[in-house]
């Protein structure tokens, strides 16, 4: 009965992980959960109020398939104040979320066969979403490269079906940030080979102290011209349930993502667009600044306490977004183990909930979110190390 695509299509291996711990919570379980990519942090007051105004004053119909103007228009404020970036608001699509952006943007851009270069460690969809829309994810390892792609393996990897380069800085789920100088070698090779560029900035807010964030289209007309930029609402202002995300593109490739958008799930929520424009043109400067300093100090705290925790190796600090990536050999014991098991014991016999990298394509690290308070991520920690120390005096001197 099912399509071939229906068959060989796995769940979403985060969103299931999540969904198990917090149903385990739910009935009461004593865990610690560092699994989520969602911030605790509430949504803005602006966004909530805007939200309200929109409901009070009617604003529950249908609006244009790319958004309202105001957001779109908005939106490419933004990106032209924060980033640098060069786009008018008929170049804006916003979507359900970013993920709907990024799923929609390989069926806009690829032919059946086309390749996409996907460095990895990548996000767990990725590649499920290059191949629901018919093409070939084409996976280059960077584990060598500290975690980033260079301009050498990209060539490599390229042939005559190369079609789009996807990056995503910072990333999800290493925490690097490219700097200007490596994105503007990587985009140098992408418009020497015609390559479409889909940048993934949804982290692009959030970059911690001692790393400045670049954004692809910002590079100059030529790589603009071929670049796709993806952003959202859901990490920046903590907006995760109201689904709004948003892909800014050359005219010709947003008029497309439109159509193909029109098709199939129409506009995203009036209401959410509306809490989403009330965010952008609100006063929450502070409030983000606060939120931004808050998240360093849980960054600290998350990495200062991995690095006192050998065996469990931290593999670089992360520069952006919410999660440390750690490598966890160290706690291998029998010939089958990977991050998997790791996961399962510190879930059975610590009380926290890990995410393993089987599925970002680095089946021996597993992910920490700092999303989470610093009291959670203390106890997490302690916990950790306490199972830890047990493990060490079981084993034979």
């Amino acid at each position: 009965m099912l399509s071939t695509r229906a068959r060989t299509l796995p769940a979403s291996s985060t969103a299931a992980l999540d969904a198990h711990v917090k149903a385990l919570l739910a009935d009461g379980a004593d865990i610690i959960n560092l699994t989520g990519g969602e911030l605790d942090f509430p949504t803005p007051e602006q966004a909530a109020d805007g939200a309200r105004r929109a409901i009070a004053e009617g604003r529950t119909r249908y609006t244009p398939v790319a958004g309202i103007g105001p957001l779109r228009e908005a939106i490419a404020q933004r990106l032209a104040t924060r980033w640098g970036c060069s786009y008018e608001a008929n170049q804006i699509v916003t979507t359900n979320g970013a993920k709907q952006a990024l799923a929609q943007i390989f069926t806009v851009l690829c032919e059946p066969g086309d390749e996409v270069i996907l460095p990895a460690p990548y996000w767990v969809s990725f590649p499920h979403m290059i191949a629901l829309a018919g093409a070939v994810p084409v996976v280059i390892d960077t584990a060598d490269t500290g975690f980033k792609l260079t301009p050498e393996a990209l060539r490599e990897r390229i042939t005559p079906k190369t079609r789009v380069l996807l990056l995503n800085s910072p990333s999800n789920p290493t925490g690097v940030v490219y700097d200007r100088s490596e994105l503007r070698a990587l985009t140098a090779v992408a418009v020497e080979q015609d390559l479409v560029i889909v940048s993934d900035e949804i982290y692009g807010d959030l970059v911690h102290e001692g790393a400045t964030f670049t954004s692809a289209a910002s590079l100059g007309p030529d790589v603009a011209e071929r670049t796709v930029t993806i952003g959202g609402f859901s990490k920046t202002y903590a907006m995760t349930g109201w689904r709004i995300g948003f892909a800014a593109a050359p005219a010709a490739v947003a008029a497309a993502l439109s159509a193909v958008q029109g098709h199939t799930s129409s506009a995203p929520s009036s209401i959410s667009q509306y809490a989403a424009l009330a965010a952008l043109t609100g006063d929450t400067d502070t409030e983000l600044a606060r939120r931004a300093a808050e998240l360093n100090v849980r960054r600290t705290l998350m990495t200062d306490g991995l690095a006192d925790l050998p065996p469990l190796r931290l593999t670089g600090r992360p520069q952006g977004g919410f999660f440390a990536f750690v490598d966890v050999r160290g706690l291998y014991t029998r010939p089958d183990d990977d991050a998997g098991t790791v996961a399962r014991d510190l879930l059975e016999h610590a009380g926290v909930a890990v995410m393993p990298g089987r599925d970002f394509a680095a089946p021996d690290h597993v992910r920490l979110s700092y999303a989470v308070g610093t009291e959670d991520i203390s106890q997490a920690l302690h916990r950790i190390g306490t199972y830890l120390k047990t493990i060490n005096e079981r084993s034979p001197s």
